[in-house]
């Protein structure tokens, strides 16, 4: 079975990690500005104060988009950028993103809106602790139906919440996003709360009628057992439970998973329910589920945890976490696969793993899937002619698109893909150290220099692969 004709052959970003002019036209602080100034907290103390400037950029990046014939992006509002104090309109910050949009809609590139990526507004965590308080249900409703009232009528894709695994446990568990610190019950909490914001935000979606579908994006690794050892089995299920169905259940079924409550429970942890929680939360079930897949987890019965931690070329460049005991450590541990390769950030490489996705979340949920993100983050090396020969991220990208063809025949529906990402663009932790564009952008850690795009290999492979709508690859 072909890909849909109106499959939409995307990519990706995230407003914090392109745009830069991080004070410009009254946009206000973010988290993430804070954070990174904060010495150690990322790779060479680099920020996005200027990231690669998609700010002043835009219009080229966008004609860059047109050539490829790209025909979705996937881009995030800043939050603090259309409200500076995460409630008061800035009009500028507004009508920036009119132009992004109108200048992709002109470019036939369907936008992709991102709600959150993870650049709440400083204010808003000085105020109240940001996620940790229910005073946020009401400030993100707010953003939301600025965004619904504003560009409703020229968006169909929204994207609500992006990876709320990842920014509320590397922020509340992992100590490596803000505010830093590790107390699993309070990651609970606030990942309860941001469950229902993304819920109010779906709902208010509905209550205004917009036009178009809405749903969040999860990081998801399916769960592997090491071995066939029994023991092994149920350690790869309990992961299953807290890892993936605690969001997924939640954002389509409008409730938690039983046997997930419970084993938290056993360790003493409560999703704290409020009267009106559940019914919000039911009232709240996404049109879709965004899919962002970079690999799968191999899980062990923890009693046979072996610490053999890859180190690799990530070492030299990672801000890694220093986090050594979890609650959830007694349920499972992770394990090496013996079958997988490695990026150079000792991340699986499984393209089958995506395939496994995409049947695990139509088996559960039966909702048509948007692949939001998958990439490959390695090392990129710009000839003195201007070229980058990245054969590896076109193998890597390759194997996957046959996976989502696979998929796609063994039933399951599949919206688009969008890569990650489609400019090289700031990491988080990172810096510019790990790449992942179509785009090469021409800047360090140390020197930002012109800033220069140059087109990669994968940049006319990907453009074949739209035209061809995913029959030449």
């Amino acid at each position: 079975m072909a890909f849909q004709d109106n499959f939409l052959w995307g990519s990706a970003s995230a407003a914090y990690q392109i745009e830069g002019g991080a004070s410009l036209d009254g946009k206000g602080p973010s988290i993430w500005d804070t954070y990174s100034r904060i010495p150690g907290n990322t790779f060479k103390n680099t920020t996005g104060e200027v990231a690669i400037d998609f700010y002043h950029k835009f219009e080229e990046d966008i004609e860059l988009m047109k050539e490829m014939g790209l025909n979705a992006y996937r881009f995030s509002v800043s939050w603090p950028r259309v409200m500076a104090d995460g409630r008061t309109v800035n009009p500028k910050g507004v009508e920036f993103y009119h132009k992004v949009i109108d200048k992709l809609i002109e470019a036939g590139v369907e936008p992709i809106l991102t709600v959150y990526h993870w650049d709440l507004p400083q204010a808003l965590q000085d105020e109240y602790a940001g996620w940790e308080s229910r005073e946020i249900i009401k400030d993100f409703t707010a953003f939301c139906e600025l965004l619904y009232k504003e560009y409703g009528n020229k968006v169909k894709y929204w994207v609500t919440l992006n990876e709320q695994n990842i920014f509320t446990g590397l922020g509340y568990v992992q100590k490596l996003h803000p505010p830093k610190v590790s107390d699993y019950q309070r990651f609970i909490n606030a990942n309860h709360i941001a469950s229902l914001a993304n819920a109010s935000a779906i709902k208010l979606f509905r209550d205004m009628g917009i036009e178009g579908q809405v749903g969040p994006s999860f990081a998801y690794g399916p769960t592997y057992a090491k071995s066939e050892k029994p023991e092994d089995v149920i350690a790869m299920e309990n992961a299953q439970e807290v890892e993936n169905f605690l969001w997924m259940d939640v954002y389509a079924k409008g409730e938690y998973p039983r046997i997930g409550l419970k084993l938290l429970e056993n360790l003493g942890i409560h999703v704290d329910f409020q009267p009106g929680d559940k019914a919000l939360l039911k009232a709240g079930v996404c049109d879709f589920m965004g899919l962002n897949y970079y690999q799968s987890a191999t899980f062990i019965d923890p009693q046979q945890k072996q610490d053999n931690v890859q180190a690799g070329n990530a070492a030299q460049v990672s801000v890694v976490s220093e986090v050594k005991d979890i609650p959830t450590d007694k349920l499972y541990a992770r394990a090496d696969n013996d079958y997988l390769k490695m990026t150079d950030w000792n991340w699986a490489i499984d393209p089958n793993g995506l395939r496994v996705s995409l049947r695990r979340i139509t088996s559960r949920y039966g909702v048509p899937i948007l692949i939001s993100e998958n990439g490959l983050g390695a090392f990129d090396t710009l000839t003195e002619d201007g070229k980058v020969h990245d054969d590896y991220r076109i193998n890597f990208l390759k194997q996957h698109v046959e996976a989502i063809e696979a998929a796609i025949d063994d039933g399951c529906e599949v919206l688009g893909y969008c890569t990650w990402s489609f400019q090289d663009l700031f990491s988080w932790l990172n810096g510019y150290a790990k790449r992942y564009g179509f785009v090469y952008v021409d800047r360090d850690e140390e020197n930002e220099k012109e800033l220069k795009r140059y087109k990669k290999d994968s940049f006319y492979w990907y453009q074949k692969v739209i035209e061809s709508n995913g029959k030449e690859l």
